[in-house]
C-alpha cells in the first residue's frame, strides 16, 4: 500500500491531460554533435519501443509541480495493488484544478509503471547529475601520440560521502571532466577519484561547496527479483533534461561487461538503455538497484545494469585501499562434468557434482595446490553442480565464478577437491590476476621503445583493435590467437613484438619482419619491454642481435644504430625514443619535462 500526496496526484492528472513528454534514448556515452563516437564504445542507439509506453518525463515540469504543491488542496488518497482509482471525495482548488468528473474518468487509465516513474524522478532530481567529459585516446599504431580529443556526455548520481558514482567508460581516457546538477546552468569541475574498468564503475569528487548545496545522496538497495519494476534515470541523447524509463527485471546472471571485457554479475531489464544514460541509477522504490551501463545491440529493449553487490565490492575496495583493487580470480579454466562417462572415468560417485580443472594460471595461488584433472566439488562449502552453477536466491542458479569474484583480494577460499577418487580440502588465497596480453589500457599511455627505427611494444588488445571493428579477422592471426589464449609464466612478463619499422638505410630489408614476437636479445630471453631496453643499451657487444618468432634474426651495429636512432626520431618528429615508464627514476622527471615542452 502506497500513500500518494497532492503533488503526485496532480502530476497524474496532468499526465492524463495529454501533456507531451520527451522520449528517452541511452547506455554508453553519447557523443556531442560533430564528434565521431569512439570505436571501442560498442553501444548502438536504437528506436525506443516499449509496452510501457513513453515514460520519459520533463524534469522542469516535475520540478514546477514540486515547488508549487501548495496550489493543490486535497486529502491524501491510497492506492492498492488491486485498485488504482481516486477516492470520490477528492476536491481540487486553484487554477490548476480539474473537475472531479474528469479525475474519475481518467483515474482508471493510470498505471503503476507511470506512477513509479514519477516517484523515481522525484527521488532523483537532487541526486542525478549530467557528466561532460573531454577525452583523448592513445594511438597504438603510433604510441608516442594521442588521437584527436572528443567530447561525450553521461550520467551519474550522488552517493554518501559527497561522491558521484558513474560508469568507467564515461570518463575513460579523460583529460577534463565537468558535472552539472539538475536545475542549474553551472558546470563544476570534477576529479576522478577511482576507476575500475573491469566493473565499469568510477567515483568522481567535486571540490566546490556550492555544487553540494541542496544535493541528496541515494542509498544502495538489494538485487531485485525477477519481474520487479525498476526506473532508469539519466540524461540520454536527444534532449538536455533528466529522463526516466520504466522496465522490469528479466534476468540476473554473470554477463560480459563490454567495456572491461570481464564476466561479472549483471541485471537484464527491458527498459531502454541508450547513449548518455550510462552511469545513471536504476531505482527500485526509494533505493538504487543498479547502475545503467550497456545494452544488447540488434535487440529491442534489452538493457543491463550493474547490480548492488558489484557496486559495493568496488566502493569497499576503494575505501579500504584508497584505490581500485580489482576482482579476484581462481586462475582456473574448468569443464562441466555432465557426461556420465567422464564422471565414471574420474571416479565420481553417483551423488557427487563438480567441475573438472582443465587449465591453471601459473601465477595463481591455485597452481600451488591444484592439479590438472582435479574435480572441484564445492567452494566455501557451497556445492558446485556438474554444470558449474551454485544456488542463488529462490530457485535460481548462477555460475560459481560469482562467488569467486565477490571475494576481497588476499581473502582465503576453501575448496573441496576430488583427486584420484579421494576427497581433499584445500585453502587458496585469492587475488586479481592479469593476463599476458592486457585486455584494455585506459587512462595510461602505451609503452614503446625505438632503436634504429625498430618500434618495440608490448602486445595489447587495444593494439589489435586498431585494425578495425573486425579486428579478430583483420589483425595478424598469430598475434590474435596468442593474445586471447596464452598465459603468463613469470611475474611481470610481457609479450613483446616488433610493431613496425620506420624506414632508414640502417634497417633496410627488415621491414617485412614487423608484427613478429621478439624472443631474445643477444641470446637472453626477453621478460618485458623494460628488460629489452636494458639488454639493447648494455653496450658490451659490438652488434645487437634480435631473435624473433619464426626463427627470424635482426642484427645491427650498436654504434651505427644509436646514431641512426636520433636521425630517425627527428625525421618522424618523435619526441623521445622511449615511453616515460621505461626510464629510470633519475631521469623520469627530466623526460616528463622535455615531453611536455
Amino acid at each position: 500500500m502506497l500513500r500518494i500526496g497532492s503533488t503526485l496526484r496532480a502530476s497524474r492528472r496532468l499526465l492524463n491531460r495529454q501533456l507531451h513528454f520527451q522520449c528517452p534514448i541511452i547506455a554508453g556515452d553519447s557523443a556531442i554533435a560533430g564528434i565521431a563516437p569512439v570505436r571501442h564504445r560498442r553501444f548502438i542507439p536504437f528506436n525506443y519501443s516499449s509496452s510501457f509506453g513513453n515514460i520519459s518525463a520533463s524534469a522542469s515540469f516535475f520540478s514546477m509541480l514540486s515547488s508549487n504543491s501548495s496550489i493543490f488542496n486535497a486529502p491524501n488518497t491510497e492506492r492498492t495493488e488491486e485498485n488504482d482509482s481516486v477516492e470520490p471525495n477528492l476536491s481540487v482548488a486553484g487554477d490548476a484544478g480539474v473537475a472531479l468528473s474528469e479525475v474519475e474518468r481518467v483515474a482508471p487509465r493510470l498505471s503503476d509503471g507511470i506512477l513509479d516513474a514519477y516517484l523515481a524522478i522525484e527521488l532523483a532530481l537532487d541526486s542525478v547529475v549530467k557528466i561532460f567529459t573531454v577525452s583523448s585516446s592513445p594511438n597504438y599504431f603510433l604510441p608516442w601520440q594521442n588521437k584527436s580529443q572528443r567530447e561525450t556526455t553521461g550520467s551519474g548520481f550522488v552517493i554518501p560521502g559527497k561522491r558521484i558514482l558513474t560508469n568507467a567508460h564515461v570518463v575513460a581516457d579523460h583529460t577534463f571532466v565537468l558535472v552539472r546538477k539538475h536545475g542549474s546552468p553551472t558546470k563544476y569541475r570534477a576529479t576522478v577519484q577511482a576507476v575500475g574498468h573491469e566493473c565499469d564503475l568510477a567515483i568522481l569528487v567535486v571540490e566546490s561547496e556550492e555544487f553540494w548545496e541542496g544535493m541528496n545522496s541515494l542509498d544502495l538497495g538489494d538485487v531485485p527479483f525477477l519481474q520487479e519494476a525498476v526506473s532508469v534515470v539519466g540524461y540520454p541523447q536527444g534532449g538536455d533534461n533528466i529522463s526516466v524509463t520504466k522496465g522490469v527485471v528479466s534476468r540476473v546472471e554473470p554477463t560480459q561487461y563490454v567495456h572491461g571485457a570481464s564476466q561479472l554479475l549483471a541485471i537484464q531489464i527491458d527498459a531502454a538503455i541508450n547513449p548518455g544514460n550510462s552511469g545513471g541509477p536504476a531505482i527500485m522504490g526509494d533505493k538504487v538497484a543498479g547502475v545503467a551501463f550497456q545494452n544488447l545491440s540488434g535487440a529491442e529493449n534489452i538493457g543491463y545494469i550493474i547490480p548492488v553487490p558489484v557496486i559495493k565490492h568496488f566502493i569497499a575496495g576503494v575505501e579500504e585501499r584508497g584505490e581500485y583493487a580489482g576482482f579476484c580470480s581462481l586462475g582456473l579454466s574448468c569443464q562441466p562434468t555432465e557426461n556420465a562417462q567422464i564422471r565414471e572415468y574420474f571416479q565420481m560417485q553417483s551423488k557427487m557434482t563438480g567441475v573438472l580443472v582443465s587449465r591453471i594460471n601459473p601465477l595463481s595461488d591455485a597452481s600451488r595446490v591444484l592439479k590438472k584433472d582435479d574435480i572441484i566439488l564445492s567452494f566455501d562449502g557451497v556445492p558446485i553442480a556438474s554444470d558449474g552453477t551454485v544456488p542463488f536466491r529462490n530457485r535460481e542458479r548462477i555460475a560459481f565464478d560469482h562467488l569467486v569474484s565477490m571475494k576481497k583480494p588476499n581473502e582465503t577460499a576453501e575448496l573441496k577437491v576430488l583427486r584420484n577418487g579421494e576427497a581433499h580440502d584445500f585453502k587458496i588465497t585469492l587475488h586479481p590476476l592479469q593476463p599476458l596480453v592486457p585486455v584494455h589500457q585506459f587512462d595510461k599511455l602505451p609503452s614503446y621503445f625505438i632503436f634504429a627505427g625498430l618500434v618495440f611494444i608490448p602486445l595489447t588488445q587495444p593494439f589489435l583493435h586498431e585494425y578495425g571493428e573486425e579486428w579478430y579477422n583483420t589483425s595478424p592471426r598469430r598475434l590474435c590467437e596468442r593474445a586471447l589464449r596464452e598465459l603468463p609464466k613469470k611475474p611481470g612478463e610481457q609479450f613483446i613484438i616488433l610493431s613496425q619499422v620506420l624506414m632508414d638505410d640502417i634497417n633496410a630489408g627488415y621491414e617485412r619482419l614487423a608484427e613478429l614476437q621478439v624472443k631474445k636479445v643477444n641470446g637472453v630471453e626477453v621478460l618485458n619491454l623494460k628488460h629489452l631496453r636494458q639488454l639493447v643499451e648494455d653496450g658490451n657487444q659490438k652488434n645487437v642481435r634480435f631473435d624473433l618468432d619464426d626463427e627470424r634474426v635482426i642484427v645491427l651495429n650498436y654504434e651505427s644504430a644509436r646514431i641512426a636512432t636520433s636521425r630517425i626520431l627527428k625525421r618522424h618528429r618523435i619526441p623521445h625514443a622511449m615511453s616515460i615508464d621505461l626510464t629510470d627514476e633519475q631521469n623520469a622527471a627530466e623526460l616528463q619535462s622535455a615531453c611536455s615542452t
